[in-house]
């Protein structure tokens, strides 16, 4: 019964980091530049450098904007999704 408990627990285990290795990354930042011919996106994430992204063809790219703060969703150099950012809620008194 011992090694079936162990069994499963390293299957488990591996299954879960499996899913953290192909989970898309996602990142808060700013739209930097917008080209809906060629299908791609300026992104710079907060303190890092510009990076220029194939989007996924299902990101609407009319509804993003130069300038604008979002959360992206980022697997290699594709941008697989993007919301808005999430305003940090005021601290103090």
């Amino acid at each position: 019964m011992k090694k079936v408990a162990a069994i499963l627990a390293v299957v488990v285990l591996v299954v879960s980091l499996v899913s953290l290795v192909f989970a898309a990354d996602a990142k808060m930042g700013t739209i930097k530049a917008v080209d809906a011919k060629a299908g791609t996106v300026v992104f710079s994430a907060d303190g890092a450098a510009d990076v220029t992204l194939k989007a996924d063809k299902s990101v609407d790219l009319s509804k993003l904007k130069a300038g604008e703060k979002v959360e992206a969703s980022i697997e290699k150099d594709m941008l697989m999704g993007v919301k808005a950012a999430k305003k940090k809620a005021a601290v103090g008194c």
